[in-house]
């Protein structure tokens, strides 16, 4: 037996929970992993919350990220006693995650956990650092070396705190757009060059507003993501990877047609194995270990539910790490 945050339906909606769990219960694959690290993601947030249409079935353990050590494995690729890191894949979502003791997946889906890192750094950056090492490379292909500042929105959330430390590393000016009270100066500590109110990117946004940035990475989505658009220069890109403010896009064709701005579509989940390690990579070379402990607060398996209901409630900022073992 194992413990595990569980949700599972009820008569008014869903229930999440910390219980024990049998391993027989686990789905197939060739590598068990003893866990010692998830993370909390606003997706996690909105599956332990909410449960669906984030689950797609019940009784799920949520968790889309996880660290550990192999414990079992008839994968040729891995051996007892590797410690592992995984991220996406549907894991937490259609298959059990990572939110518990033990998790049994696809070896081919594990990477290795980063040279000198321990599972907790690799939790600390988990999918919130990977994705922005997306965004961040899907910008460098694009031509990021272009003159002018980069935009970050949520960035004082997970992926926008990792996206603004790859950037100013990268030696790219960056932009953090907040609406998180008192974010300034850890903000400003990650790297930022200046700080705007996201609030005022969704109001009266306009097919061509002024073009204040050559790049931006978005992880709000809504009228957020088109008033960003309106404001790319021409040639510009904007790497999308959120929508914590909406799934929709109230905006025209202008900004593409007229200056040729792109729009970058970033997709965390079932990313080819060459692009996962160069992304952990670029996050190796351009993080330092001694920063993920000033953007990472840790907590209990059992605190993992009130967590994710701050989450939501805007009321967190950087990365959440569950040490599932407590």
């Amino acid at each position: 037996m194992f413990s595990a945050l569980v949700v599972s339906e009820a008569t008014d909606g869903f229930e999440a929970s910390v219980r024990d769990v049998d391993e027989a219960d686990l789905p197939d694959g060739d590598v068990t992993v003893d866990v010692e690290y998830s993370s909390i993601n606003y997706k996690d947030a909105l599956a332990i919350v909410n449960g669906k249409p984030v689950l797609r079935q019940f009784p799920m353990v949520p968790g889309i990220d996880l660290a550990g050590t192999v414990s079992a494995s008839s994968s040729d690729e891995w051996s007892v006693g590797d410690t592992v890191v995984l991220d996406g894949w549907g894991v937490g979502e259609e298959r059990w995650g990572g939110l518990a003791q033990k998790a049994r997946v696809d070896g081919s889906w594990l990477v290795p956990v980063p040279d000198g890192w321990s599972t907790r750094d690799a939790m600390a950056v988990g999918t919130a650092g990977f994705t922005a090492a997306l965004a961040v490379s899907a910008l460098d292909d694009h031509g990021l070396t272009a003159p002018g500042p980069v935009l970050v929105t949520g960035a004082s959330g997970g992926v926008g705190s990792f996206a603004i430390m790859l950037l100013a590393a990268g030696g790219i000016d960056a932009i953090a757009a907040s609406r998180t009270p008192g974010a300034a100066s850890y903000l400003t500590s990650l790297g930022a060059s200046e700080i705007i109110d996201s609030t005022e990117l969704g109001t009266d946004v306009r097919a061509l507003g002024k073009q204040r940035w050559w790049g931006a990475i978005d992880n709000v989505g809504g009228s957020v993501l088109a008033g960003v658009i309106s404001s790319t220069t021409a040639g510009g890109a904007v790497a999308a990877c959120g929508n914590a403010g909406g799934m929709d896009l109230p905006t025209t064709v202008a900004p593409f047609i007229l200056r040729g701005v792109s729009l970058l579509g970033i997709d965390s989940v079932r990313v080819p194995r060459a692009a996962r390690l160069a992304a952990w990579a670029m996050l190796a070379e351009r993080v330092p270990r001694e920063r993920l402990a000033e953007v990472t607060a840790e907590v209990g398996l059992a605190e993992a539910i009130p967590t994710a209901k701050r989450l939501l409630a805007n009321d967190l900022t950087g990365r959440v790490v569950v040490d599932v073992r407590r």
